[in-house]
């Protein structure tokens, strides 16, 4: 079998993370909050503090629930991974994990960042820095098998340039966007300086569900619509705009990524391109994919062989989500795909590892 490559994995960042920012900014770094559990926050009770916010906010407008930090009460009956495991401090035990499910490689994303942080562009580039030097140290302890998409701070492209180059060199086999990013779309040209970089490097772009926008978040409550609003829906608009504006075309050489929106959405964007006279003239189905380099992490539930019909078996990835919850979305995912009856050896290969080597470049 090929190398199994878990496409979509993460971290929860940790206190020991901020020991790394700039000393400059050091009394601005996050700092854990925690509360008693009898308010309304329950056992979601601890937070950070950044730029005079709580993160999360697991209540009200514009609220998230994230597994970080670890110091909240409804993480420390966690049964499955264990903090250091969850924190990348005991990098070791991870990749003892790892051996234990079948995967070979694992590439990691963001937690606390799946939200948007601040407005301060110098604050904004001091954590991206220390998260991005924290992942760095992490890949090179595990000899290449955890690999990690780095945070460009996308209120500087000057800034978000040079992370780009230092993460290149440090494990990084991608760059960490959301589908709006706080009050732009991913085809405006503003990001096209980040593009070409990113062609350059070999990086591909990784829209990743998060609810950058906070225009977008302010609308909705955690209570009652789940993250599914303002986070899982983002990376299928930002699909919409970068497929409608053509914007593969103007780097032909950049792969882009669309992480954990699960796949059963193409069809119905695909379709909406087409009767909205927006589709690219002779790229019809896995064609589009192919010519545009476009690829989408699949869920192991999903309709996976109708799906290949639209996005084409090579551009077909898969994650676990691994670290997020107890017990994961997929605590057992190469069993899983391998106790599918309806997928060809050839498929299983490609979707488990073969694709996603392709899009990392790992």
């Amino acid at each position: 079998m090929t190398m199994v490559v878990d496409a979509d994995t993460h971290i929860s960042e940790s206190e020991a993370m901020w020991s790394l920012i700039d000393p400059a900014m050091y009394a601005r770094r996050p700092v854990l909050v925690k509360v008693p559990t009898d308010t309304l926050y329950g056992k979601r009770n601890a937070f950070w503090l950044i730029d005079g916010q709580i993160v999360p906010k697991p209540a009200g407008r514009g609220g998230s629930v994230l597994i970080t930090p670890s110091a909240a009460e409804f993480q420390a009956a966690r049964t499955d991974i264990n903090q250091g495991v969850r924190e990348l401090t005991d990098v070791s035990s991870r990749l003892a994990d790892m051996d234990r499910l079948g995967i070979d490689v694992q590439v990691v994303y963001p937690t606390l960042f799946l939200v948007y942080l601040t407005d301060d562009v110098e604050l904004e580039i001091t954590l991206c820095r220390a998260y991005n030097r924290w992942l760095g140290r992490a890949w090179e302890q595990a000899k290449d098998r955890i690999r990690w998409v780095a945070i460009p701070p996308l209120r500087s492209v000057a800034a978000s340039i040079e992370e780009m180059r230092w993460a290149r060199e440090n494990g990084a086999v991608g760059l960490f966007f959301r589908g709006v990013e706080r009050d732009r779309t991913l085809d405006d040209p503003y990001f096209f300086p980040i593009y070409e970089e990113a062609e350059r490097l070999d990086l591909p772009i990784c829209i990743h569900t998060g609810s950058g926008s906070p225009a977008i978040s302010q609308v909705f409550t955690f209570e009652r619509s789940s993250a599914f609003s303002q986070g899982r829906l983002l990376p299928v608009m930002a699909f919409h705009s970068l497929v409608s504006n053509r914007i593969p075309e103007q780097f032909p050489r950049l792969r882009i990524g669309f992480i954990e929106a699960a796949a059963g959405w193409v069809p119905h964007v695909l379709h909406a391109l087409r009767r909205g006279g927006r589709f690219p003239a002779g790229k019809d189905g896995p064609a589009l994919f192919r010519d545009y380099r476009l690829f989408v992490a699949c869920e192991a539930d999903e309709d996976i062989p109708y799906l290949a019909r639209f996005i084409g078996e090579e551009h077909m990835l898969i994650g676990s989500d691994f670290g997020h919850n107890d017990p994961s979305d997929e605590p057992e995912l190469v069993r899983t795909m391998h106790g599918r009856e309806d997928l060809s050896e050839r498929l299983m290969d490609r979707i488990l590892g073969e694709n996603a080597r392709v899009f990392y470049g790992v």
